[in-house]
């Protein structure tokens, strides 16, 4: 199997890039303005060739602290939030800054691991970093460290990567760090660790690989870099992890420059139909007519039209069961709506529902992005199967 896949990170249609702290702040000179304008020289590089960028930023709290001349050494949790509070104001404006010059408009995004974990939270930043992607904006997202805590203890951003990653289908995540890929030892305390450069699969032994920090700017190290791409590569997202010590870090990964690269799940769909159809207890039911059935088999969202009836008492963003006219389940899919609003603008067409609702709705009652079949067009011959989707 080929591990030259350099030109992937161009021939992406979204892509997701992590940058840790180190590699952003210095710790007596504040930020390497140098070094920012040239990320943003490869991010606007990429856009212009059609690819969607997000990027996870770290470096709140290490600037804050530069700017508050805050002591070397770890920090107390109050601390922390203090600098995060002051850091993320410099932050969100030098990335600004920096991308305008390209014509690009940042949006700044902050989330906890709760946001990504927690459906209700998830579906509405998923629904806001969607939106700045669809006007050309690159989301600058980090964590919300004013107000975390154990993020702050563990250091999360490359999860947090990982996880913002799955939340918008990107088709790879890139963790720039300060150290090149994945060695089977730290090389810093290990002169004969030997650097991996495909990784197919994440197994015990390559998490047993994992080192520490590298440095007291990096809340995380290869620990928290290893359990990104457990959570990337299990929804069909490559990883990457790179140097980003060089300037324009992005462009010497298409030039071939080394890095370790964590293969995709051949079976991602998979995982996720096991997450929405049988993990999750439907906390009601749609039936819809045959028109919505037939569209849901070719892939489609479910329309407000298309339904019939509502029971239960959901909210949104819970899992729901979709039945045809006779009663059978054809389909599970993350409520778009609250019980009680699906009910007004059932048979409704999707137009109609700021005037019903007294808002602009989304347009699906189920986006099919949140929609899985649990059964085939088979199911009516009394042959239950598993639908591929």
């Amino acid at each position: 199997m080929t591990t030259n896949r350099s030109g992937a990170l161009s021939a992406c249609r979204r892509v997701v890039i992590k940058i840790g702290s180190a590699l952003l702040v210095d710790r007596r000179a504040g930020l390497k303005k140098n070094w920012l304008d040239a990320m943003c020289e490869d991010i606007a590089a990429l856009t212009s060739r059609g690819v969607e960028v997000l990027v996870v930023s770290s470096g709140a709290i290490a600037m804050g602290r530069s700017v508050l001349d805050l002591p070397a050494g770890a920090l107390k949790l109050e601390e922390s939030q203090a600098a995060a509070a002051v850091g993320q104001i410099a932050l969100a404006r030098a990335w600004s800054e920096s991308l305008s010059r390209h014509e690009i408009v940042a949006g700044q995004i902050l989330l906890t691991l709760g946001d990504t974990e927690e459906r209700r939270r998830y579906l509405n930043a998923r629904a806001t970093i969607s939106q700045l992607m669809k006007l050309k904006a690159v989301p600058v997202i980090n964590e919300n460290d004013t107000v975390a805590t154990t993020e702050i203890r563990y250091g999360d951003n490359d999860r947090l990567a990982a996880r913002v990653a799955t939340m918008v289908g990107a088709d790879l995540l890139v963790l720039l760090s300060d150290i090149d890929g994945l060695y089977t030892a730290p090389p810093h305390v290990d002169p004969n660790a030997q650097f991996l450069e495909f990784i197919p699969v994440i197994t015990p032994e390559i998490e047993a690989m994992a080192g520490g920090a590298a440095s007291e700017l990096s809340r995380g190290g290869m620990r928290t870099k290893i359990d990104a791409g457990k959570i990337a590569t299990s929804a069909g997202c490559a990883m990457i992890i790179a140097s980003g010590k060089v300037d324009h870090p992005l462009q010497s990964i298409i030039d071939g420059v080394r890095h370790s690269w964590f293969a995709p799940s051949a079976e991602p769909v998979t995982a996720r139909k096991t997450w929405i159809a049988g993990q999750l207890l439907p906390g009601g039911r749609l039936m819809v007519d045959e028109g919505a059935e037939r569209a849901l088999h070719s892939g489609k969202s479910l329309l407000p039209a298309g339904v019939r009836s509502v029971e239960g008492d959901f909210l949104r963003g819970d899992t729901v069961a979709i039945l045809s006219l006779n009663g059978q389940e054809i389909a599970r899919g993350l409520a778009g709506y609250d019980a009680q609003e699906a009910r007004q603008i059932v048979g409704k067409k999707s137009i109609e529902i700021a005037d019903i609702l007294g808002y602009s709705g989304r347009a699906a009652m189920i986006h099919r992005d949140d929609l899985v079949m649990t059964m085939t067009k088979n199911a009516q011959t009394g042959h239950k199967e598993k639908a591929d989707a």
